[in-house]
């Protein structure tokens, strides 16, 4: 079902040519693997007695497929304005209700227990107005899961290419989360011990004469990629334990609609 059928093909905020590249690199990259795993544990944690989950900016759908498998209780649906993104989620994803539609724009009111958005914030100008959108479409006392790059320091020709319109601090996430009536359950910083090295690589791609590939942070060898996720695996049991970092490349924040008012 298209919502949004004027921006399916072309919209500010991405380039929708990625989504084959994210394709490939996401089964075997560290970095989306471990988001996976830490989202997963959020969700189960925080929102245990959860039946529905909407992903809003799906692209792949790698995060849903993740979601499917770990918590197969769930009924999942998906939305992204893409429809290049849509047609690999599709087939990720048999039996999924997928939606093309603008995360400005939710089509549906106190319709599910969960929404997430995943590195999606960042793309988009009035990240307040998706935040209102996200609020009327998720249930009273259901709740919300927020991914986002994190530091403007750390801005780089990666933040360019993706079309990223700000990294953010947790003060500013936090803030505009709960002006639009949620309250925080958590908020912490991921990629945190992999912080040192995540500024050398952003610092050596400032250089502009060379070539830039976006990917190059995702293209490690089998040791490195496997060093790096058991990092993050010890990261993730840190935060299980309570551990809320400060700093890290980037956020990760939970909400809750508040069960009674508007």
């Amino acid at each position: 079902m298209a919502f949004a059928p004027e921006l399916a093909e072309e919209s500010e905020g991405f380039d929708a040519d990625y989504f084959g590249r994210l394709a490939e690199l996401e089964p075997g990259s560290f970095w989306f693997r471990s988001r996976n795993r830490l989202l997963c544990w959020a969700l189960e944690h925080y929102f245990s007695e959860a039946k529905t989950f909407l992903e809003i900016g799906c692209g792949t759908g790698f995060v849903l497929a993740g979601i499917r498998k770990e918590l197969p209780r769930l009924t999942l649906r998906g939305g992204e304005v893409f429809s290049a993104g849509l047609s690999l989620a599709a087939n990720r994803l048999p039996g999924v209700d997928l939606f093309q539609m603008d995360a400005r724009q939710i089509p549906f009111e106190s319709e599910f227990d969960v929404i997430g958005a995943f590195d999606v914030l960042e793309h988009i100008g009035d990240d307040e107005l998706v935040l209102s959108q996200m609020y009327q479409a998720v249930r009273k006392g259901g709740g919300i899961l927020l991914t986002v790059p994190q530091h403007s320091f750390l801005w780089s020709e990666v933040d360019e290419y993706s079309r990223h319109v700000r990294r953010y601090s947790m003060s500013e996430l936090k803030a505009k989360v709960e002006r639009t009536g949620f309250k925080t359950l958590r908020a912490t910083s991921f990629v945190s011990l992999l912080l040192p090295l995540m500024l050398i690589a952003r610092l050596k791609q400032r250089p502009a004469n060379r070539e830039f590939d976006p990917t190059s942070e995702f293209k490690l060898s089998l040791p490195a990629n496997f060093a790096l996720e058991r990092v993050m695996d010890v990261e993730r049991a840190m935060i299980r334990l309570g551990v809320s970092f400060p700093a890290g490349g980037s956020l990760l924040l939970i909400a809750k609609r508040p069960p009674t008012g508007q």
